[in-house]
């Protein structure tokens, strides 16, 4: 499997945010997490100008370079799966101050909450349309505001005349992901932080590309979301392809490219999957799926092999800090005779590497979604 490592060009052309967001727009599913760990303060940036208080400046994803005359400290964003990428490098979620609508639910809805209680009360600065509310933005007065780079001058041009310092994002690969997390480290001062996290995705892609190197056959899967009462099905213009060929599956849904993605059952039946995994953004679960007669013949219907993605700090299907661990979670979903199987104990040294927080047993539980996941094939191997 041919790795994805080199630094993307700000005008690379991505398809529609919300296909590739998977449909922020639908319900969040509601998780309950055990009882909070406890969390210390990370220590402070590498040195670099960006913490020391000299000026500095950086490139966003458009290509522009905005200069900052001083550390910034005030953070708001309107992308929602920023702000657990930011905490993840800074160590801690104190600088952020204004968040996308649909964040302010996940964070009151997963893990990333109990990590950091404040972040259930986070100030929306956007609805989930990603519009900028430029006066709770004045009001909060923040120091840099991320947008999206490919949406329209209609998201940024509001920021911009309003005299914000605007960093804008792309979306959607690994290349992507890696950028921004350069981007906030350098942001935030912290260059080293960034090094060490996308140093740990490098390492975790060539072990499972080592790992899997004997699959000659990628087992056939799809990831789906909710269209309606019908189904969506990711292609090979969303970040859930990569990681669904990185852990050693054949993504039927490759060259879908339906309205919105949508899929019916027919064409389910036809692709066959033998692995079926649900996305994060809607309520359905795997029990849903089981009952749907119109799929009673699909193998992963059939050999009970449907799976609902995890909910860590942020869903880990899309690109996010915990990606790596989405990774393995679907590796050993895909080729469980292939793995170690220790991805409980993965969870609770990178949790606490990225948050500095003590993940409890049944805070993996939760994030692993143990309920809806253990009447599903080979699950128990998740169990404490």
């Amino acid at each position: 499997m041919e790795s994805k490592l080199s630094r993307p060009t700000p005008t690379q052309s991505l398809t529609s945010r919300r296909t590739l967001l998977g449909g922020a727009g639908l319900g969040l599913l509601t998780l309950a997490l055990g009882a909070c760990s406890t969390r210390e303060t990370v220590a402070s940036g590498t040195g670099s100008p960006a913490a020391s208080g000299t000026g500095f400046s950086v490139t966003d994803m458009r290509g522009k370079t905005i200069t900052f005359d001083a550390p910034v400290q005030r953070i708001a964003t309107t992308v929602i799966p920023s702000p657990s990428m930011i905490a993840a490098v800074d160590g801690g979620y104190g600088r952020i101050v204004g968040i996308n609508e649909s964040t302010l639910q996940a964070n009151q809805q997963g893990l990333f909450g109990e990590i950091f209680p404040e972040a259930k009360a986070t100030t929306t600065i956007s609805p989930s349309s990603f519009t900028p509310n430029i006066e709770t933005i004045t009001e909060l007065a923040p120091d840099v505001v991320f947008q999206w780079a490919d949406q329209g001058d209609g998201l940024v041009e509001p920021l911009e005349n309003a005299g914000f310092k605007t960093v804008c994002l792309l979306y959607g690969t690994q290349e992507y992901l890696e950028t921004w997390v350069h981007l906030f480290a350098d942001i935030l001062g912290k260059p080293g932080r960034g090094t060490e996290i996308t140093d740990w995705m490098h390492a975790e892609i060539e072990r499972l590309e080592t790992e899997l190197a004997s699959v000659s056959a990628p087992v056939r899967v799809v990831h789906l979301g909710q269209s309606g009462e019908g189904y969506s099905a990711s292609n090979k213009a969303s970040y859930m392809h990569y990681w669904m060929e990185l852990a050693g599956g054949q993504n039927m849904a490759a060259d879908n490219v339906s309205t919105d993605n949508t899929v019916s059952a027919e064409q389910l039946i036809e692709w066959d999957p033998e692995v079926i995994t649900l996305g994060g953004f809607d309520a359905r679960t795997p029990a849903d799926v089981y009952t749907d007669s119109s799929l009673a013949s699909v193998s992963a219907v059939r050999n009970k092999r449907v799976y609902k993605a995890p909910l860590g700090g942020y869903r880990w299907e899309v690109p996010c800090a915990e990606s790596p661990l989405m990774w393995q979670w679907a590796a050993e979903l895909y080729h469980p005779e292939l793995t170690d199987h220790n991805l409980r104990a993965t969870m609770r040294e990178k949790i606490s590497y990225l948050y500095n927080y003590d993940v409890s047993e049944k805070q993996i539980d939760a994030a692993l979604r143990l309920d809806m996941n253990r009447a599903s094939a080979g699950y128990s191997v998740f169990e404490a």
